[in-house]
């Protein structure tokens, strides 16, 4: 689909006719077609993203490459193979192209994104000022709402369900810039949890911490199978007017093909949920680690310094356990204990 509404026209009128060729995955790799809004969008993010590694590194400071490289080929990757590639061109005759463009929109580009953690680069890049406003922004009673853990998780459900038992995905087939009102609604419902939850930002409860949003995690990939799993078994077709208008004489039966299309979408949601698990569990592994670093450093800092008095014969010096020196909660229940 094109942002030219006479392509569109002529796009659909071929499709019509049955004039594309049948799929292979050679043509899957090799079809590609322009898609002037999300090519747009695509081209924003880079320029923006790249504009805030610059600044970044123009200060003196470091930004990961592997970060940028997360942002770029698999954020935005994903973003061009659901929008531009074979899946793209294939959309209007067969479901399983559609269902996987929707799937990429919604789980695998916003984890790209939120690989880059753009929001932890936008603070760091820009002015001290436009900085604070970002944060301000972030922690918004609006925002907080929308990216609170359950909220979001049950966003992203409802947007997958409602695209596909409503006419929703129906209309937008017929409709151009419905098509792509959908692509966005997709990308902003997943991005909606996945980047809160991956960003070095304090963008969640307090009380949301590492092992709290491994388990939302682990519990939003059970709920992300949940729409392929209801696509690949429901009795009704979806779109099933269009589809069987449309649809080539070399095509797969109309419901076989709706089954292809919900199992995709149930094998990338669990092929999805283990990269994000992983990225969190490091992110908790290196948050462990840099705080040991800091309390070491710290009880260092109070530990007090050996007092020799003269003349009297000392033993060798015994560091103090860190329960005798901490002034906390849990040092004192141990010498309660001891």
């Amino acid at each position: 689909m094109t942002g030219d509404p006479t392509s569109a026209l002529s796009a659909l009128s071929a499709l019509s006719s049955g004039q594309l060729a049948e799929l292979t995955a050679g043509r899957l790799l090799s079809s590609w077609q322009l898609d002037v809004p999300a090519l747009l969008l695509i081209a924003a993010l880079a320029a923006s993203y790249g504009w805030g590694v610059r600044r970044v590194h123009r200060r003196g400071e470091h930004w990961p490459f592997a970060r940028a490289a997360a942002f770029a080929v698999l954020g935005l990757g994903a973003l061009t193979v659901a929008t531009m590639s074979g899946l793209a061109v294939y959309d209007h005759v067969l479901f399983w192209p559609a269902a996987v463009q929707n799937i990429l929109l919604d789980l695998v580009a916003p984890l790209g994104l939120a690989l880059g953690d753009p929001l932890r680069l936008a603070v760091e890049a820009l002015p001290e000022g436009a900085a604070a406003r970002v944060r301000r922004t972030m922690t918004g009673r609006l925002v907080r709402v929308l990216t609170f853990p359950l909220v979001s998780t049950v966003l992203v459900l409802a947007t997958e369900l409602t695209v596909y038992f409503t006419p929703y995905f129906a209309t937008a087939l017929r409709v151009g810039w419905l098509h792509q009102l959908m692509y966005l609604h997709l990308l902003v419902a997943g991005c909606l949890f996945v980047v809160p939850v991956l960003t070095r930002e304090e963008t969640l409860p307090a009380w949301c911490t590492h092992p709290v949003r491994a388990a939302l995690v682990f519990l939003d990939g059970i709920v992300d199978a949940v729409p392929g799993l209801v696509v690949m078994t429901h009795g009704t077709l979806i779109a099933g007017a269009w589809y069987l208008h449309h649809a080539p004489s070399w095509s797969p039966d109309v419901r076989h093909d709706q089954q292809i299309g919900g199992g995709a979408m149930l094998g990338i949601a669990e092929l999805t949920a283990l990269p994000f698990l992983l990225a969190l569990l490091y992110q908790w592994a290196r948050a462990e680690r840099l705080q040991t670093a800091a309390l070491d450093r710290r009880l260092d800092a109070e530990l007090p310094p050996a007092v020799a008095v003269p003349g009297q014969v000392t033993a060798p010096e015994r560091v103090r356990p860190w329960w005798e020196t901490e002034q906390n909660e849990v040092a004192a229940r141990i010498r309660r204990q001891r």
